[in-house]
């Protein structure tokens, strides 16, 4: 079931659209065919806060929204083309680091997590596992960033801004266990 609903006023332009997965409501926000942000939420107004202002600030043609293919790649990716939502393109903003995490995040292979200290060696700065993790929690677009691949160095889950039961069933699908709804 897909919704179209009507974006923010700051973010004119951009197409807000949920559909249901088996691990619940997913919301994305899309502008001119790159997602800005997406969750496991019926409610737009929990991921607006997540855009950076200087994408806020944007007017995006709405003619130009192509967010049928990226509800499509999510549909692949619950059907096991993990890979999929890799060629989905984002819209992220902030400072160099984090926009570098964010990038390094995508290389992360679905069913291979990695702990907090191997992403802050991947993103450049192994000292640097604060700013890695602040990385994590900054991502807008979850899954197609896929923040939920990071864990702590002991194994155990760590934070997800969508719940530690989501977070454990996407790495559970991606490692090829079975999942519980």
């Amino acid at each position: 079931m897909t919704a179209i609903l009507t974006p923010p006023a700051a973010l004119r332009g951009a197409t807000t659209t949920t559909i249901d997965t088996p691990d619940g409501a997913f919301t994305v926000i899309e502008a001119e065919g790159a997602v800005l942000a997406s969750g496991w939420t019926e409610l737009a107004s929990e991921l607006t806060g997540q855009v950076h202002p200087s994408i806020r600030a944007m007017t995006f043609d709405p003619a130009a929204s192509s967010v049928q293919p990226i509800l499509d790649t999510v549909s692949r990716y619950y059907d096991g083309d993990f890979d999929a939502i890799g060629a989905v393109r984002v819209r992220q903003a902030s400072g160099p680091f984090r926009v570098h995490a964010w990038e390094v995040l995508r290389t992360v292979r679905p069913g291979a997590p990695v702990t907090y200290l191997q992403y802050a060696e991947r993103a450049g700065n192994p000292t640097a596992v604060r700013a890695a993790a602040a990385a994590c929690a900054r991502n807008a677009a979850a899954l197609f960033v896929p923040c939920h691949r990071i864990i702590r160095t002991d194994g155990t889950l760590g934070g997800f801004r969508w719940g530690l039961p989501v977070k454990q069933r996407l790495l559970d699908r991606e490692a090829g266990r079975a999942t519980l709804v």
